[in-house]
């Protein structure tokens, strides 16, 4: 018998759980990371299999860059693009208080970062009476800056990414005992996917301190070597989900993205 997680709110933003289904399963990819199942979704639920926690391995670490970089590959139709079936905005955030996602179709990655965002979070800052105009102004230089900054990355294709890959959203458990596993393997939920950078994934696990996180880049570099220069993008990348943690929850990490802003605005 399946055992059964339910995330339920009933006032979800309209769509809110059924584009989250329709990214858990557009980044269930053949070859890439294992994610967890959906099972029934409707306005006010999101019906998932349940994990059984184990404890990561750097075996299981390192199969998940590999398999990372394997749903990475799968791509997306453009920068922005949302998953086939999502139903209204993507969404960045806890369950009970997420921002909205622009969504679209751009080109390059240096545009989607700048005019989907940058811009729209420090806007919402603003409502919030978190940021101010210096911190607008401060984000204006930093995306005049992006096409440099982005640096032998810029030119990359579209990735199909999860888009919220903090530690928390790996869950590990029980896998196949075959060569190289442990016998355990990541489980991936609750994402924000869109066709965006596949370096935004990994400098999402690394802002919160993934398990065994040299293994998972060890792995990834087996699969799809990142562009030279990728620990020096890796800050730029966490600037959004900085920033918007910022707009949540205050504090501390405001005085950190403005750092963030004065380091990468040159």
């Amino acid at each position: 018998m399946v055992e059964t997680f339910r995330k339920a709110r009933p006032d979800a933003p309209p769509g809110f759980f059924a584009t989250e289904a329709a990214g858990l399963r557009w980044i269930a990819v053949p070859g890439g990371p294992r994610v967890a199942e959906v099972l029934d979704v409707g306005p006010a639920h999101l019906d998932l299999t349940r994990v059984a926690a184990a404890r990561p391995t750097p075996a299981a670490a390192r199969a998940l860059g590999r398999r990372l970089a394997v749903m990475h590959d799968a791509g997306a139709p453009a920068f922005g693009a949302l998953p086939p079936g999502a139903d209204g905005p993507g969404y960045f955030g806890p369950l009970d208080d997420p921002l909205e996602l622009v969504s679209g179709a751009w080109d390059d990655w240096p545009s989607f970062y700048a005019q989907a965002r940058l811009r729209p979070v420090v806007t919402q800052g603003r409502e919030r009476g978190v940021l101010t105009g210096r911190d607008a102004d401060a984000v204006e230089r930093v995306c005049a800056r992006l096409p440099d900054l982005a640096g032998a990355a810029a030119d990359e294709p579209p990735a199909r990414l999860h888009g919220d890959l903090w530690s928390g959203n790996v869950l590990w458990a029980a896998g196949p005992d075959g060569p190289g596993t442990d016998g355990v393997e990541a489980v991936l939920v609750d994402p924000a996917a869109h066709g965006g950078h596949r370096e935004c994934d990994l400098a999402m696990l690394a802002l919160f301190g993934a398990p065994h996180l040299d293994a998972i880049l060890a792995g990834y570099a087996d699969a799809h070597p990142l562009a030279p220069g990728w620990r020096d993008r890796v800050s730029l990348h966490q600037l959004y989900p900085l920033a918007v943690h910022a707009v949540l929850f205050g504090g501390g990490y405001v005085d950190a993205t403005r750092d963030l802003l004065a380091a990468l605005g040159g």
